[in-house]
């Protein structure tokens, strides 16, 4: 198993920063390149550009939460929550199982809600 991990291409988890402009103010954002291509995956998916699906995650959070602590990695959880609902679709499970749950509910409205074209719509 170890493996398969160990073997990964070293520029998968090199880090590279970006600058995003998020209500006027750029910000810088420090993730490895296989988060940034997961980014670039669901916001092909949702039909906008990265930076403007970052600025929609950033208003988003700070409207539910308030506040967010740590935004990179916020959008590495959203990330592999993405990552775990494609999988989830694809082996015919609905989402909101145990793992989905523990990685924090979902933002009641929004595109992080997991109605998206990213996320399948739950029948439960």
């Amino acid at each position: 198993m170890c493996e398969f991990f160990v073997s990964a291409d070293p520029i998968l988890y090199e880090s590279r920063t970006r600058t995003v402009r998020i209500r006027g103010v750029s910000t810088s954002i420090r993730m490895e390149n296989f988060m940034w291509d997961t980014l670039a995956a669901l916001a092909a998916e949702e039909g906008v550009t990265t930076n403007a699906l970052i600025a929609q995650f950033h208003d988003e959070i700070l409207r539910h939460r308030g506040d967010v602590q740590n935004f990179a990695s916020f959008l590495r959880v959203t990330c592999l929550r993405y990552l775990r609902r494609k999988l989830d679709a694809a082996e015919g499970h609905q989402p909101g199982g145990p793992i989905d749950g523990a990685l924090g509910g979902s933002l009641d409205g929004h595109l992080l809600d997991g109605t998206g074209p990213a996320f399948p719509q739950s029948t439960h």
